[in-house]
């Protein structure tokens, strides 16, 4: 019986605000002061909490009290949870009630949505290791499959998450890696054993609602829930999953409430399950049923960003490598210091979307790389970047004092 295993994706950085050189060395808010201008991330996670969170949390509440088929799960970053206990506490609340039902399962990821696996291993655990902590503080699970920021991942990552304890975790079903084979089963990786399975995104399935939902040049607009439900009955015999892997944000903010997009979620499930041969399970469940049928091997990262399913989001030009190789040049200095002040600063400074911004890749065709982006260019986060670095390095070599 193939199973529907829906994961979210939630997460929401600490945006450095327009930090000058003239700030270097005497002011040490880089992210968010509450002033006037510098409002950016209360101003995007309350709008997005307006359009998506308040609407999805109540609409999959609804779907997980009228199917007890029904099961999701999420992987919430722990800056994002940070901002809902300061901003939106009321959807943190609704996020538990979600937990309370059984039906919702929390992954594991790193705490400051990094790319830390890419650079410092000790860094990595000590993040998943922060992050485990908070999941269980606050919905009362101990996470037990994982998922790398962007779902980035290699061989040396899965061995890496294995080292951990962690029974599998989520990846990009890329093309160039799985080749003939479908993403529709659980593999294993590349050096592993059996215990430990591999989930891979269904892109193409994903993406239909994800990103080509409301696009009335596609030739399968208007999508709808018959519609989708009878792809997913097409599996039935070829696969034992289908990993529908998707930002939380689709919902209300990618693909606005005008679009029917919470109408079709609302649908879907029913539409599902009128197949008797559907099921819908979570990540765990599914590596609980199902040995691996094969391994892939990736020697190089990969992620589920962009056309190329690589690293080049973020490491694709001159800017987000100087700036990567000089945040992480400062780890052990920081976490010597014991300093936790600077420590959580320098961990904030780590989170993905700050080298996201950077990006030049396609930057003048105004494509996702813009999205709930403050800066002008990727040249303006660069240089707000670099200057709150100077002032953290400043910090740990002792020039100035928080």
């Amino acid at each position: 019986m193939p199973a529907v295993c829906f994961y979210f994706q939630v997460h929401q950085p600490f945006r450095v605000k327009r930090y000058s050189v003239f700030d270097i060395g005497g002011n040490h808010e880089y992210f968010d002061d509450d002033t006037e201008s510098n409002r950016n991330n209360r101003r995007i996670i309350e709008k997005v909490a307006a359009k998506c969170y308040r609407s999805a949390n109540a609409t999959i509440l609804e779907l997980l009290r009228r199917h007890p088929e029904f099961k999701v799960s999420y992987s919430m970053s722990g800056v994002f949870l940070e901002q809902l206990k300061r901003y939106c506490p009321d959807v943190l609340a609704s996020f538990q009630a979600l937990a309370a039902t059984g039906r919702a399962e929390f992954l594991s990821e790193t705490y400051y949505h990094s790319l830390a696996s890419l650079y410092d291993e000790n860094e990595f655990s000590e993040q998943v290791l922060q992050h485990r902590r908070l999941i269980e503080q606050l919905f009362g699970v101990r996470p037990t499959v994982f998922r790398n920021t962007e779902l980035i991942y290699s061989n040396e990552i899965a061995a890496m998450v294995r080292r951990m304890g962690f029974k599998g975790m989520l990846a990009e079903g890329a093309d160039h890696i799985l080749d003939w084979r479908s993403p529709n089963f659980v593999y294993g990786a590349k050096d592993g054993d059996e215990k430990f399975g591999l989930l891979l995104k269904n892109y193409r399935l994903s993406d239909d609602i994800a990103f080509r939902f409301s696009s009335r040049g596609w030739s399968e607009w208007p999508l709808t829930a018959p519609k989708f439900a009878k792809w997913v009955n097409e599996v039935n015999g070829n696969g034992v999953t289908v990993n529908l892997f998707m930002d939380y944000e689709t919902f209300g903010e990618h693909q606005w409430a005008e679009t029917g997009i919470f109408d079709f979620l609302r649908a879907l499930p029913a539409e599902i399950l009128r197949h008797p041969d559907n099921a819908f399970a979570t990540p765990s469940e599914v590596l609980a049923a199902h040995r691996p049928v094969g391994r892939i091997d990736v020697p190089y990262p990969m992620s589920w960003a962009d056309v190329e399913r690589d690293l080049s989001a973020w490491r694709g030009n001159r800017m987000q490598d100087t700036a990567l190789e000089s945040i992480y040049r400062l780890g052990a200095e920081v976490r010597a210091s014991g300093d936790k002040g600077l420590l959580d600063d320098w961990r904030k400074l780590q989170t993905s979307d700050h080298f996201y911004y950077m990006c030049t890749k396609w930057f003048a065709d105004g494509d996702v790389h813009k999205y709930f982006n403050p800066y002008e260019s990727p040249y303006d986060a660069f240089i707000h970047y670099m200057n709150s670095l100077q002032d953290v390095t400043m910090r740990t070599k002792g020039g100035v004092h928080a």
